[in-house]
């Protein structure tokens, strides 16, 4: 049996990190106009990347929590087949968490992608105006590996293929309201099992057949527990 699992900012929010969507998350306090599209960093490059840089920084100080957890522990002991989980974060507590079978549609904050090479880079630091890439050595012409608003999610074809395989799908802490992502649910096969995890409905919520309404740090273990039985 397939599986394939699509988390969203609201599993990390129980790490302690800001969502977008939320009262009081990164969203209400910034337009996304001003930090999270290409216009923006060719308009400001410097107020983009502190934006982000401040980000970085704030992965330094939290850690994966029981969802994120059960999910590295799914994909160890899955055996009865493929697995793949697909996330819309950019921070990396699914890797601290110990995945490994993981894409990031919406690029890394912990990696910088490099305008003249193109090549994608570990980056744990400021990226500052004199910053080299660890490629090409080109400095001056770094930027957060991140997929802005108006440029094309990372993955998609292979997303798409397992989706169309998969007999199981598991949606965790999304809003429903990001595209492509929301509309995962209605490309898997008619009779694959669809369960989202919430603690409220999403605006996909009809189109999954199960719902667990609760916290993603409790819920999770209680399905991983249960596929696993």
């Amino acid at each position: 049996m397939n599986l394939v699992v699509l988390t969203g900012a609201g599993i990390s929010a129980e790490s302690g990190l800001a969502t977008f969507r939320d009262l009081g998350g990164t969203w209400s306090q910034v337009r996304l106009e001003e930090v999270a599209t290409p216009e923006a960093f060719l308009a400001d490059p410097a107020r983009v990347q502190a934006f982000y840089d401040a980000r970085r920084a704030q992965l330094r100080r939290v850690a994966p929590n029981p969802a994120h957890e059960a999910l590295a522990r799914l994909e160890r002991a899955w055996t009865r087949g493929d697995f793949l989980l697909v996330t819309q974060n950019v921070d990396d507590l699914h890797e601290r968490a110990g995945s490994r079978r993981l894409l990031h549609m919406h690029g890394e904050l912990r990696s910088a992608r490099c305008l003249a090479c193109g090549a994608d880079s570990p980056w744990d630091e400021d990226i500052r105006p004199e910053s080299a890439c660890t490629a090409c050595g080109t400095a001056g012409r770094l930027r957060p590996h991140v997929v802005w608003f108006g440029e094309m999610p990372l993955y998609m074809e292979a997303i798409e293929v397992a989706l169309s395989r998969c007999a199981l799908f598991v949606s965790i802490g999304t809003s429903g309201q990001v595209w492509p992502a929301a509309g995962f649910v209605r490309m898997i096969p008619r009779d694959a099992r669809s369960v989202e995890i919430n603690p409220e409905r999403s605006q996909m919520a009809d189109a999954f057949a199960e719902h667990r309404r609760g916290p993603a740090s409790v819920e999770v273990p209680r399905l991983v527990a249960e596929l696993l039985a």
